[in-house]
Order: C-alpha cells, then sequence, then structure tokens
C-alpha cells in the first residue's frame, strides 16, 4: 500500500527542515490533536498513539541530507516506512512531501487506509506551519 500526503511548503530551509524532521523529539509538534500518546523512547525512537488505535513505535531508518528521511515501524508485525521527502524551493522555502509505504493484506489495507492517510495529511498540514 502507497499512499502520499499533498506537498505542502515550509517557511525553512530544506537543511533546516531536515534537522527538524531527524530530531524524533520534534515530531510531537507535528502530530494530529487526537493523539493520545507521544514519548521519545531512545534517540532515533519514538512511540506514539492516536485514540482509537493501537501504539506505533518509530524509528529512524535512513537518512540522506538534506533531501530525505525515513522512519519506519519498529515491530515487523506491520512493516512500513513513513518518507519525508524534501525539496529546497528558495534559501528559505522547501516543499515536503510525505509518503507511506507499507506491506499489509488486503483487509487490513482497506482497515487503516483512511486513518493512516487522514494522519500524514495531519503531519504534512503540521510542517508547512513551522
Amino acid at each position: 500500500m502507497n499512499l502520499e500526503s499533498p506537498k505542502v511548503t515550509v517557511n525553512k530551509s530544506a537543511q533546516e527542515l531536515f534537522d527538524f524532521l531527524s530530531d524524533v523529539k520534534n515530531f510531537e509538534t507535528l502530530m494530529p490533536e487526537n493523539t493520545s500518546k507521544f514519548e521519545v523512547l531512545e534517540e532515533g525512537k519514538f512511540v506514539f498513539a492516536l485514540k482509537g488505535m493501537p501504539e506505533i513505535v518509530l524509528k529512524l531508518k535512513e537518512q540522506e541530507a538534506p533531501n530525505k528521511i525515513v522512519l519506519g515501524a519498529a515491530s515487523d508485525k506491520l512493516p512500513f516506512t513513513l518518507t519525508a521527502n524534501i525539496d529546497e524551493i528558495e534559501a528559505n522555502k522547501s516543499e515536503a512531501q510525505l509518503q507511506f509505504e507499507g506491506d499489509f493484506n488486503p483487509m487490513m489495507s482497506m482497515m487503516i487506509k483512511g486513518p493512516i492517510t487522514k494522519f500524514i495529511g495531519s503531519l504534512s498540514e503540521s510542517m508547512s506551519k513551522l
């Protein structure tokens, strides 16, 4: 299953946005209002939960400064990645898009497609306000 957020413009350089997203504790400021839990477990790893959803542990898997950050599920039960693609537009402006890729059975895909689409859309919208 592949989902993409809308592209958003962020009033930060690509490097500034990359640095912000590389520090996982900053994701707390991007989380939607219906977040019921957010906790940094260790450097590069955090757990979060949205109301009515199970807890998800994400960890930094890959970084390509200043254009790409890949977070992945810490558990192999639900294998997926969340990639932030960053493109510099001008000195203090960049464009960002989130990409969700997961390997789920059709039933699971049907159940989570709506909430995940809404979640990555909310993260993108929060990024545009930085």
